[in-house]
């Protein structure tokens, strides 16, 4: 983990980034002192007009700063989900343990930010239906000698802190350094800082998928599935997100989306 400083100073450089997209109104976590507004089919919204999504930005290729605007496979769909609330798009930069603790929907309608389902996070927060299957790899560089999870061992092992990644390095008895998002944690692969990284195969797969000096060393199959948290009890807006899940699958969107933002990266 990053000393508060060096954390408290990166926050604040990126949402200044963040403040200066124009394509997308961000806001910062805390919600609207202003009433609920209700939006098509009664869901309740915390801005009137506005479906605002709480992402942890940067986490490729889920949600990043591309040509100006924030894209990704989770912003086509959370763009899809104000479309057929007839809502504008409100993107909230997070930092994933707010995510992951549910802290971050007292000021977000939904989070959307490649959220695994477990139990313990299904205690503070409802998911939708699973949107796409995401287990864990490990990835090293060649040179590393890595052939495995045991030989990770005294290794430099990085993870993203307060995910599923950093918690089965954590039971597998390796002592990894902990990186605040997932772009550190790649730029601390490729500088070669770390050895080697732990976390989920679509993100950690297409981070090195154009780059031969790096290899997928194993997979693991943890069961994971990503889900779209909302507040515990919030029924409406559960209903209505998987709605446009079922949407986006009857209609073939959903997988058109996954080939566009991981081809064969996430296999």
């Amino acid at each position: 983990m990053q000393p508060k400083s060096s954390a408290t100073a990166k926050l604040a450089a990126k949402a200044a980034a963040i403040l200066a997209v124009g394509a997308l109104s961000l806001t910062a976590c805390g919600g609207s002192s202003t009433p609920a507004a209700t939006s098509e089919g009664g869901v309740q919204l915390i801005n009137a007009g506005k479906l605002t999504v709480c992402s942890d930005v940067p986490y490729e290729p889920f949600e990043f700063q591309k040509d100006g605007k924030i894209v990704g496979f989770d912003m086509d769909i959370a763009g899809e989900l104000a479309k057929d609330m007839k809502a504008e798009l409100n993107v909230v930069d997070s930092s994933f343990e707010a995510i992951e603790t549910g802290t971050a929907l007292t000021g977000c309608d939904v989070s959307i930010s490649s959220v695994s389902i477990t139990d313990t996070r299904k205690a503070v927060m409802d998911f939708s239906d699973p949107y796409l299957n995401d287990d864990l790899t490990l990835v090293a560089t060649e040179a590393s000698g890595i052939t495995n999870l045991d030989g990770a061992k005294g290794k430099k092992v990085g993870v993203q802190q307060a995910t599923t990644g950093a918690q089965y390095a954590k039971d597998k008895g390796i002592e990894a350094q902990q990186f605040e998002d997932t772009g550190l944690l790649v730029q601390a692969l490729k500088a070669g800082t770390i050895d080697a990284a732990l976390g989920n195969q679509s993100v950690l797969g297409y981070a090195i998928k154009d780059d031969d000096k790096y290899k997928r060393v194993e997979n693991y199959a943890t069961g994971e599935k990503l889900g779209i948290a909302v507040k515990k009890g919030n029924t409406a807006m559960l209903d209505q997100v998987n709605s446009t899940l079922k949407r986006l699958t009857d209609d073939g969107s959903l997988k058109k989306y996954e080939t566009t933002w991981f081809g064969e990266a996430a296999k």
